[in-house]
């Protein structure tokens, strides 16, 4: 309500001010009516637009009009009285606008960017900044690249784009049971993830794409932009990523690489868990969630025994053993 009434005095004194202290006519009501649309502007303009964005804003400008004012010194220093000189001072004013525009434009557009650059990173011939990491939603709920940070083989600064942890913050907030879950954990991994035990570097990247509606779409257009490989799970953002050309990091790809490899005639201790197909067998798993069928063991079913690997088969879904009991 305060708000309000100061809006309506400014709008009223604006106008008062102009006739009785600048002139006393229309003109002077012009100009102090435009003063206070200027006042009212300027509150939307900081209600509006983010604090970081006004002052990147700014710094921009400054550096823009700080390099207009090199070029008029080097234009003045270099050209002395000739003819161009006077056509640059004509034109010097819209110079200086021009660049505080583009010096304001690239400061806005890019400071999301310029948390990436690391005051210890030196660039030389031989030694580059090492491709980063951009995680997906998937990753963080799934909770495995908690450990494999720790291991040690991540060795790319690991980015968390912002609009990620919005989605999952929607989840945390959710009213589904399952999709709060989800959230939290994926919550609990990134915390885990930012300690210095981690054994990785996150970054937190603040640039958003509001054009861009699907965060998947988004984490594409980030990956691109950063040059950075794309980790993640999901298999169908993997193959559009890859035809669009970006590096991608499989979670799943990379446990079905690391399955123990089991060949013919090894010895095995599984535990029977349930019925096959065929009559007479008997179905269990290894560690990894390998499957083993083993003929001959339906009435083991429940115990613990010791098989021999008889051949494998590899399937889309994974990898089957098929064994007989150790006699």
């Amino acid at each position: 309500m305060f708000m309000w009434m100061a809006r309506i005095g400014i709008i009223i004194i604006g106008p008062i001010v102009g006739f009785f202290q600048i002139s006393r006519d229309g003109k002077g009501i012009l100009i102090g009516t435009a003063a206070a649309l200027v006042v009212l502007f300027a509150e939307w303009l900081i209600e509006k637009v983010p604090l970081d964005d006004m002052i990147a804003a700014l710094v921009g400008i400054v550096f823009g009009l700080i390099f207009a004012k090199l070029l008029d010194f080097l234009v003045l220093a270099t050209l002395g009285e000739s003819h161009f000189v006077n056509i640059w001072a004509e034109y010097s004013l819209l110079t200086k606008i021009v660049l505080g525009y583009l010096g304001m434009l690239l400061a806005v557009r890019k400071k999301g960017e310029l948390y990436l650059l690391d005051k210890n990173i030196s660039f030389t011939s031989s030694k580059l900044l090492p491709e980063s990491v951009v995680v997906d939603s998937c990753v963080l709920i799934d909770g495995r690249i908690v450990d494999i940070a720790k291991s040690g083989f991540i060795l790319a600064p690991v980015i968390i784009p912002r609009f990620v942890i919005d989605e999952i913050q929607m989840l945390a907030d959710s009213a589904d049971d399952s999709k709060r879950m989800r959230g939290r954990r994926a919550l609990d991994v990134i915390s885990q993830l930012e300690k210095e035990s981690s054994g990785v570097k996150i970054k937190i990247y603040e640039k958003d794409y509001p054009e861009i509606k699907k965060t998947d779409e988004k984490l594409l257009k980030c990956c691109a932009s950063l040059k950075a490989k794309l980790l993640t799970n999901d298999f169908n953002l993997s193959q559009v990523a890859a035809i669009r050309g970006i590096s991608v990091l499989n979670l799943n790809a990379l446990a079905k690489a690391m399955k123990p490899i089991v060949l013919p005639g090894e010895v095995l201790e599984v535990f029977l868990l349930r019925e096959g197909k065929e009559h007479r067998q008997a179905v269990g798993y290894l560690d990894d969630g390998t499957m083993v069928v083993v003929e001959n063991a339906r009435r083991f079913i429940g115990s613990k025994k010791k098989v021999v690997v008889v051949s494998l088969l590899q399937t889309d879904a994974g990898r089957m053993v098929f064994a007989k009991l150790n006699d």
